[in-house]
């Protein structure tokens, strides 16, 4: 399990705790109108639907655990089920904005044009989550730089391939990077910071909003869109779901199916804008 969904279940555990002990209830000994009530509470609080599924899950494994060591005989979570999240279309960029946005390093240059270049086209081109595009060693890349290894969620190893495009950014950053690193041969880590050291989560981010807010009308985008993007192209040049679902490394083929309504979308908008009487 993720190191942030570890983080946040210890979150949503405490606040549960709390609840609790407001209510004159140690959390062990709660009943299944306890557990509902809590999640009830959250729902009228506006916490939303993702937040309050996932201190379910939270509650879940706690009584899991609880049952299987001998501390209490029922989990009062059994017969509770997820609220119904509404389907929200993720934030992407059209092919043609796509290319737009990442060449704006070589136009908008805000710390480090090559390196910035790189990350975007590194992720966007092998479909990579943050962590991943973070995580990447000089040892996961293939000699030619056309793809890597990557261990994505549940510790589970892919391939992942870069553009020719994403290829040569990532080739014209290595001499920098190697310059910037000089003798430190320390630090494996292909995305590296201005000082040297590994680049992080926050720090990664900062770059795209940076460039997001020097882009034409796109201050929403972040590291996750580029990856949205990266689908929503397969998809739109119909590429098979299944294989979408194993370049993203997806476990659920029902979490790739988000990309086939944004297909949708896209030909509703074609329809609008080509039928006389749409």
């Amino acid at each position: 399990m993720a190191a942030q969904t570890l983080k946040a279940y210890g979150i949503d555990l405490a606040d549960f705790s709390a609840y609790c002990e407001n209510r004159d209830i140690m959390p062990e000994n709660a009943d299944g109108e306890d557990v509902r009530l809590y999640i009830g509470d959250m729902s009228l609080e506006g916490k939303a639907a993702l937040s309050v599924n996932r201190a379910l899950s939270a509650l879940r494994g706690f009584y899991r655990y609880l049952v299987r060591f001998g501390c209490r005989k029922d989990n009062p979570t059994e017969t509770l089920r997820n609220i119904k999240a509404p389907k929200t279309l993720p934030a992407f960029l059209w092919e043609d904005e796509m290319g737009e946005f990442a060449s704006l390093p070589q136009k908008e240059s805000i710390l480090w044009s090559a390196r910035d270049e790189a990350l975007i086209m590194a992720i966007y081109s092998a479909g990579l989550r943050i962590s991943e595009a973070l995580s990447l060693k000089l040892g996961d890349m293939e000699h030619d730089c056309r793809g890597a290894r990557v261990i994505g969620k549940g510790d589970k190893e892919r391939a992942v391939f870069f553009s020719q495009e994403g290829r040569v950014a990532i080739l014209s950053y290595l001499p920098e990077r190697a310059a910037k690193l000089k003798k430190d041969k320390t630090v494996d880590e292909l995305f590296i910071s201005m000082r040297g050291r590994p680049l992080s989560t926050a720090g990664a981010e900062w770059i795209i909003g940076e460039y997001a807010k020097r882009s034409k009308n796109h201050q929403n985008i972040h590291p996750h869109s580029l990856r949205h993007s990266f689908a929503t192209h397969l998809m739109n040049g119909g590429c098979d779901i299944r294989v979408v679902q194993e370049l993203l490394g997806h476990k659920s083929l029902s979490t790739t199916q988000v990309y086939t309504h944004t297909n949708i979308e896209r030909l509703k908008d074609v329809y609008r804008n080509a039928h006389p009487h749409a």
